[in-house]
């Protein structure tokens, strides 16, 4: 059984920096992508930023270029996202997810899906 963990969501001020983690269990997740996705209140799922769990090769929402970034820890079985000058757009609840055989930015075609973190960003 696979399961997702996420950690590190909290309450900052606008410019601060936050780093969420994810810690994966239950199989082994070749070169899929794990990503990052969030929602903010009345609105869709979007995709922030994913990773290939081997080669580590990134993608990332516009929104988000420049400012986060994701890694991964293969040996923790973990990845994470550090997201620094943080503003108000940020807030919402941010998922990882895994299970793409693509980099994709597809809610859908993510298999497996962590409880969710609340990140808020406050002026």
């Amino acid at each position: 059984q696979v399961q997702l963990v996420e950690s590190g969501g909290g309450l900052v001020q606008t410019g601060s920096s936050l780093r969420l983690s994810c810690g994966a269990s239950g199989r082994s997740f070749g070169n899929d992508a794990m990503a990052w996705f969030r929602q903010a209140p009345g609105k869709e799922r979007e995709f922030v930023a994913a990773i290939r769990w081997i080669t580590g090769s990134t993608v990332y929402a516009d929104s988000v270029k420049g400012r986060f970034t994701i890694t991964r820890d293969n040996a923790k079985n973990t990845f994470y996202l550090q997201m620094n000058s943080l503003n108000s757009e940020d807030t919402a609840v941010y998922y990882c997810a895994t299970g793409a055989r693509t980099l994709s930015p597809v809610v859908y075609e993510y298999d497996y899906w962590g409880q969710g973190t609340q990140v808020t960003v406050s002026s």
